[in-house]
């Protein structure tokens, strides 16, 4: 757990560089492909999902560990080879459990969140599950334990593979020639993110590409049909935690409404967007019919709210950096009570994003939250020992919040007289 908080603090500063160099050469090109609102909520994703996997909030039914001591039939050294191996058998392992999630219902809300994006940029790549609290995955990993791969070898390339899957999240770099043959390049995976007819569920491969021609899910990209991006049951928000569990919410209602117990059953294990045929007659859902000709969701915001959003999302990159690196000294439960309160906090500005009049109502509890916590700790979980600074900053920040949320309420809810949620898009 602190090593992989260390590694963040070292991978994460890469990524928002990365997000940086791809937002001046879009502004220069003048491309357009990242929306101030859409890229806040991909990297508010991206802390909700490394916070719940530093806090080890999942559990897996087959641990590599018992695994490969079951199994084992040779036991090989950490050579190069080895790891080589392990990351073949962690990229097998990947195309199918990214295949599966995009086939089966249950298992599509897990990986929801990372096609909710309505663009196509490097700050979507940020866009990962909370929602998967079991690993059920880990019997593909066979290969690898039957060989005798240690358990450490899999721990250490484990976070090289997700980290380099997230270079090819971006429009702004065309087909890569004879590595289209070899790899997932940004042309491949644009495939996988659109949901065009030619294009849906294609291209599952994470790090290579030949997994896809293997088993006949690859698909080009093609020069005449233009990738559109999003999911076909469009989110309509702007909050990552909801958008999490949108799809299982729909898949309980559902299983719950329709008459046939057989269908109460089934609907978990059917193909991805099935529903009983009395359930989506009685509760239809909005569902995007025509790719070229849709919406996009946005949310009318001053240019002072947009700046304010930024903020809230920094701060609280701030906030990580400090719990990253301190996790050990923080302890149990400290490092939950932190968790929460930065899910708190990501819930509430989001809200707010999104033009829910009862954000200032969620900032405020967040503020509350968080002032009980330096009075019980006395300061912000041990910060006192570099200086009071620390704490004085996070106070501060929380009365501002609670003090901004409510202006924006007040100034900008609501100002054309309509509800929130059918105000007209501004920001294009």
């Amino acid at each position: 757990m602190e090593t992989y908080g260390k590694l963040l603090n070292i991978a994460v500063p890469v990524f928002l560089i990365l997000f940086i160099a791809e937002w001046l050469v879009d502004r220069w090109k003048g491309k357009r492909v990242i929306r101030h609102m859409d890229s806040i909520s991909s990297l508010s994703s991206g802390m909700t999902n490394v916070v719940k996997d530093i806090l080890g909030l999942s559990i897996s039914i087959i641990t590599y560990g018992w695994l490969v001591r079951k199994v084992a039939i040779v036991q090989v050294e950490n050579t190069f080879l080895t790891y080589a191996v392990g990351f073949l058998v962690i990229d097998f392992h990947g195309y199918w459990s990214h295949r599966w999630s995009h086939e089966i219902n249950f298992l599509w809300n897990r990986h929801i969140i990372h096609h909710s994006s309505e663009e196509f940029n490097l700050a979507c790549a940020l866009r990962q599950s909370i929602s998967g609290f079991i690993n059920f995955f880990t019997i593909l990993l066979l290969p690898a334990a039957l060989l005798g791969v240690p358990t450490m070898v899999i721990a250490v390339i484990g976070p090289l593979h997700l980290f380099l899957q997230y270079w090819y999240h971006t429009r702004l770099i065309g087909k890569m020639g004879f590595l289209e043959k070899i790899i997932v390049t940004p042309s491949h995976h644009r495939v996988h993110h659109a949901i065009n007819p030619e294009y849906l569920d294609k291209n599952h491969g994470q790090i290579f590409i030949f997994w896809d021609k293997l088993f006949g899910t690859f698909q080009e990209e093609l020069p005449d049909v233009p990738p559109v991006y999003g999911v076909t049951r469009p989110v309509r928000t702007w909050n990552p935690i909801k958008i999490n569990f949108v799809h299982i919410w729909l898949l309980m209602k559902d299983a719950w409404r329709t008459s046939s117990w057989k269908d109460k059953l089934r609907i978990w294990f059917m193909p991805t967007g099935w529903r009983p045929e009395d359930v989506r007659d009685k509760y239809p859902v909005e569902s995007i019919k025509d790719p070229y000709h849709f919406d996009k969701y946005d949310t009318p915001a001053s240019t002072g709210m947009i700046i304010w959003s930024w903020v809230q999302m920094l701060f609280n990159y701030f906030l990580l950096i400090y719990f990253f690196a301190n996790i050990a000294a923080i302890g149990i439960p400290g490092i939950f009570l932190y968790g929460a309160f930065v899910f708190l906090s990501i819930y509430a500005y989001t809200e707010l994003m999104d033009r829910n009049r009862y954000a200032a109502l969620f900032e405020a509890g967040r503020s509350i939250f968080g002032f009980a916590l330096i009075y019980a700790y006395g300061d912000w979980f041990g910060a006192s020992r570099w200086g009071d600074w620390y704490t004085y900053a996070v106070a501060g920040h929380l009365v501002l919040s609670a003090i901004l949320a409510t202006y924006f309420v007040l100034t900008e809810m609501g100002k054309s007289g309509l509800p929130v949620s059918l105000q007209p898009e501004s920001i294009h």
